[in-house]
């Protein structure tokens, strides 16, 4: 039973080897990705932005002055390079303490929130899933940030209309991903949201009306798909995790084997005959 115990464990630490040289992999590759990603970002925002002002609301941008068109493409800009930096800031090392960092973008100055160290063992498969987890989340968490503060910037510029304020926007673009919208959606350029939503009189709840609502609202997939470069590395982090997977089903396997054996051999070191 010693020998099985010994096998046993020789074999998950072989596992942990395969997983701490997948986790390595995956940071790097995702590294490279946030890198891409960034650049990436700031083009479609700009592009976006470019559709929204001329093809959404050309009469509203028209009416502001040359003054105030610079102002905007110089705040949308920043805006994207902003959220180029964060993007960065969420690769750091897995040999060493993760510190969680949240950064708010905001019109004017960009503010730094850090949270207490999160260690990760990068040779445990659960670990490292939960750090790619999390990292993506706030990949996602970033583009959401960012839509909002280009669409404010456009709202107060005044090319989005007054009466459509910020929480129904966000609000559309969060039911965009629902089957109850999907008959209100009109098809638009990427990273573009355009519906069709029913606004009520504040005053009047009975008195209603449709209003079209064309703001920006960043997809991850849709940033991807227009640069051949960034889409080849999500495919090579999907192919990490798929590694990623096996391994940890292993990993987990061999853990309940040991487990099982260990509780084995305690049995019969204990048992004596009457």
């Amino acid at each position: 039973m010693a020998r099985a115990i010994e096998r046993i464990e020789q074999d998950i630490t072989a596992l942990e080897e395969g997983i701490r040289a997948i986790a390595q992999e995956l940071h790097l590759a995702y590294a490279k990705y946030i890198n891409i990603l960034g650049s990436c970002l700031q083009k479609q925002l700009i592009l976006a932005s470019y559709y929204l002002c001329t093809q959404g609301y050309p009469d509203e941008f028209l009416n502001l002055s040359l003054n105030q068109r610079q102002k905007l493409q110089q705040g949308l800009r920043k805006i994207s390079q902003q959220a180029a930096k964060q993007l960065i800031s969420y690769i750091q090392p897995l040999e060493v303490t993760q510190i969680e960092t949240v950064i708010e973008i905001a019109e004017e100055e960009e503010e730094e929130n850090e949270e207490q160290p999160q260690t990760i063992n990068p040779s445990n498969p659960i670990e490292v899933a939960e750090w790619q987890q999390d990292l993506e989340a706030e990949i996602q968490e970033t583009l959401k940030k960012v839509s909002q503060m280009a669409n404010i910037l456009i709202q107060k510029t005044g090319v989005l209309p007054k009466k459509l304020p910020e929480p129904i926007i966000a609000a559309a673009a969060a039911a965009i991903e629902s089957a109850e919208s999907s008959s209100n959606m009109i098809p638009s350029p990427p990273n573009l949201l355009n519906l069709v939503i029913e606004i009520s009189d504040e005053e009047d709840s009975e008195d209603s009306s449709l209003t079209q609502i064309m703001a920006i609202h960043l997809r991850l997939g849709e940033i991807e798909f227009a640069d051949a470069k960034l889409l080849s590395e999500r495919k090579g982090i999907r192919h990490l995790l798929m590694q990623l997977n096996k391994l940890g089903r292993d990993y987990q396997k061999k853990q309940r084997e040991l487990k099982i054996a260990e509780a084995e051999a305690a049995w019969r070191a204990s048992w004596f005959e009457d």
